[in-house]
């Protein structure tokens, strides 16, 4: 975990709460990093299905998805450039993600999705405006280094926020949100595709703005947690906050469990050595492979061409 130490310190020990406004609130403006990672994992098919965002950016392919539409549609997306337009941002997510663990544990889980935020809002206006290939790498790029900061900072908020009994169910939000996401963004590019003139394909990438707004405005107003606050030494502000969001005044077991998981977390000096030795290296394989049979599935395929696999499914049959 970014922060260095986890939401409960002793084993999940349930502490009084309440179910307040601003933990909703806050968990729901937090959710919407997911919405927008989902948003950009799923309008990148649909505008590269489009023929006049092929014909502006992409010739060769378009050249090659009007030459025998009535064959197979093997090998006509093979091409390096229309790649990068898909991968750039993954790519920039992973790099990302290594600064924004730093800024998750030093400037605090609200500061870091409002970095994401920002990154999301530049990213949108680039891709949007975007007039030659440069200029919609650049903006897949921002948007990269957006998910990288949402996916480090959203998690560990939501993780952190949240009252014990709750906390599974608003943790899942983030999840739900990336499915959503996706859906929308499909739905968005179905209707898009239909406009005449060109300039659909624009409105598919602009309408990311709508989530990265949400973000940004969310990371604005909401507080920060409270683990944060005391990992940074903010004691007195961590108490505050700790009772604002529980919505009572009986906090001190809480507040002194998060005190010392900081105090157990920082006198680990070697974290990532400690997580190859032997006694954890059970967890670590798991963590791993789940990634790795994950990827095994072939689900980003479908999730980045979807657009194209069904509006070719025809030929198959």
């Amino acid at each position: 975990m970014a922060g260095g130490f986890g939401p409960t310190g002793g084993g999940g020990t349930e502490f009084e709460a309440k179910i307040t406004p601003i933990v909703i609130i806050s968990c729901i403006m937090a959710a919407t990093g997911g919405l927008m990672f989902g948003y950009d994992v799923g309008v990148s098919g649909g505008v590269t299905s489009m023929p006049d965002f092929l014909k502006k950016f992409f010739p060769v392919v378009y050249v090659k998805t009007q030459e025998n539409e009535d064959k197979s549609n093997y090998c006509k997306y093979d091409n390096q450039n229309l790649q990068l337009f898909t991968s750039s941002l993954y790519l920039a997510g992973l790099t990302a993600t290594f600064f924004a663990s730093y800024t998750t544990r030093k400037l605090g889980r609200r500061i870091t999705m409002l970095i994401a935020g920002i990154f999301f809002l530049i990213g949108t206006a680039f891709n949007a405006a975007a007039q030659d290939l440069a200029m919609l790498i650049v903006g897949r790029i921002l948007l990269g280094c957006g998910v990288g900061f949402a996916n480090q900072a959203v998690p560990v908020f939501l993780s952190e926020i949240a009252p014990t009994r709750i906390r599974g169910g608003l943790n899942i939000l983030f999840q739900l949100n990336v499915t959503i996401g996706i859906l929308f963004a499909n739905l968005v590019n179905y209707g898009t595709a239909k406009i005449k003139g060109g300039w659909g394909w624009r409105l598919s990438l602009g309408l990311a703005g709508i989530p990265a707004l949400l973000l940004t405005l969310g990371a604005l107003f909401v507080v920060d947690t409270p683990n944060s606050l005391i990992e940074r030494g903010h004691l007195d502000e961590g108490r505050a906050v700790l009772k604002r969001i529980r919505g009572t005044d009986n906090v001190e077991p809480e507040y002194l469990e998060l005190v010392e998981a900081s105090r157990v977390a920082k006198a680990v000096k070697h974290p990532f050595r400690n997580l190859l030795q032997r006694r954890n290296r059970p967890q670590l394989i798991i963590a791993v492979a789940l990634q790795i049979f994950q990827q095994f599935t072939g689900i980003n395929a479908i999730m980045f061409y979807a657009p194209v696999l069904f509006e070719h499914s025809w030929i198959w049959w």
